[in-house]
């Protein structure tokens, strides 16, 4: 007689697996998932299988796992979400009149001329310096320069008659 090679019965073992499962999630919808979740693991993790081992606690053992990770995942997820709304809480609300002067000061950038708009933002909002903006828009550096300086001094305007030395308004841009 030819003694016969176990099988890598995996499907003989899903009824139990779906039990397990269900027992474990307390939802038919998510105890499937968790099965299915398993069976992924299992056919990836397939060579760490002993042969003669018993395949049902395998298995299940893999199911086991995947659902207490699941636990641990909803639970970190749930504390992060916790921690957010405990930090957007306590973040304050800008007084009105920053508010609109913010939206101001918002529109009139959006209102520069494209040219002078993506000089500025390269400068004073990404950072580049002047060389690198330049290089970037394929212009001069002289040019670069010159819409920067309009662009400034068009949203320096906003002061509405307040020399420029005394601005409140302060444009910053990158290394000159």
């Amino acid at each position: 007689m030819n003694p016969r090679k176990p099988r890598f019965d995996v499907l003989g073992q899903v009824g139990a697996l779906r039990r397990y499962a269900r027992s474990l999630t307390r939802d038919a919808v998510d105890a499937e998932d968790l099965v299915h979740d398993a069976l992924v693991r299992a056919y990836e993790r397939r060579g760490s299988f002993r042969p003669g081992g018993n395949i049902r606690a395998w298995l299940l053992s893999i199911l086991h796992n995947a659902f207490i990770d699941g636990v641990r995942r909803r639970r970190s997820e749930a504390a992060r979400i916790e921690e957010t709304g405990r930090l957007g809480e306590s973040a304050l609300a800008a007084p009105q009149e920053h508010s609109v002067r913010l939206s101001q000061v918002r529109r009139a950038f959006i209102d520069l001329p494209e040219e002078q708009r993506a000089a500025l933002h390269l400068v004073a909002i990404e950072g580049l310096s002047y060389q690198e903006a330049a290089d970037a828009l394929g212009i001069p550096l002289g040019t670069l320069m010159s819409r920067i300086g309009r662009a400034r001094a068009s949203l320096r305007e906003l002061e509405d008659g307040v020399p420029v030395k005394g601005s409140h308004l302060k444009i910053v841009g990158g290394p000159q």
